[in-house]
């Protein structure tokens, strides 16, 4: 199986519309479909299976008007092949009731990125899902409601900007909900490597290399880029390696 299709379920738009942008910009899952009250959510699901399409999980509100979270999860428990549930709430009372149901996680609001994220692993690995390394490379960028979908390839440097992350390309500059960690982690196999805290560059691009009175600095196209004292070394090894091959 290759992606995830999944459902997130809120009465609040613009919690649903956040929640859908940042399970839309995990590469494990292919298809994200919404849904504002329990009902719709129910229709849904029994679309989904009626055209064969199951779907794998709902990463479900609890406080919603009309079939609340925990009853909706209740149903859902009873399936004959039940999708995996994560709860997405601003309670954390309501943990006993998500034990009980077998949730796969439970989620408080706002939601961090990193832990959706290691949400979503547990809902693969239950559903057994694969990733293409492309794919995996691959970040969606908004702009201006149009969905561009910017590869490791193209970006030279990456920017924390607190819970966001800033990725320089050469055309220009994209500013993505993903924190720097997480992008570390992910395109460590891309030839990105951390220099700063605040940093991530794309090895292949960088041009120079300086060491001035104990102070380390890359140079990537026209920018200088700061790099830590605990990062010196380890890179300056890395550049001579790559260098001699």
């Amino acid at each position: 199986m290759t992606g995830l299709r999944v459902l997130a379920v809120d009465d609040e738009l613009p919690a649903l519309e956040d929640l859908a942008y940042l399970l839309r910009a995990d590469p494990r899952i292919a298809e994200v479909l919404t849904a504002r009250d329990g009902a719709a959510a129910l229709r849904l699901l029994d679309r989904g299976i009626a055209d064969g399409r199951p779907i794998d999980a709902v990463f479900l509100d609890i406080r919603m008007r009309g079939l609340d979270g925990v009853v909706l999860g209740r149903l859902l428990a009873q399936f004959a092949n039940p999708p995996r549930v994560v709860f997405v709430t601003a309670y954390e009372e309501h943990a006993v009731d998500a034990f009980e149901i077998k949730a796969e996680d439970y989620l408080l609001k706002p939601v961090r990125p990193e832990r959706l994220a290691e949400a979503i692993r547990r809902v693969a690995l239950s559903a057994d899902v694969t990733v293409d390394a492309e794919e995996s490379d691959t970040i969606p960028v908004e702009l201006g409601g149009v969905t561009r979908f910017v590869s490791s390839a193209d970006v030279v440097y990456v920017e924390a900007q607190g819970d966001y992350a800033r990725l320089h390309t050469q055309s220009g500059t994209h500013l993505v909900r993903i924190p720097l960690n997480t992008l570390e982690e992910r395109w460590a196999g891309a030839g990105f490597v951390r220099v700063h805290r605040s940093h991530l560059v794309a090895v292949k691009h960088i041009e120079e290399l300086h060491i001035d009175s104990g102070r380390c600095t890359v140079r990537v196209g026209r920018t200088e880029i700061p790099v830590s004292r605990r990062h010196t070394r380890e890179l300056r090894d890395l550049l001579v390696r790559r260098a001699k091959r």
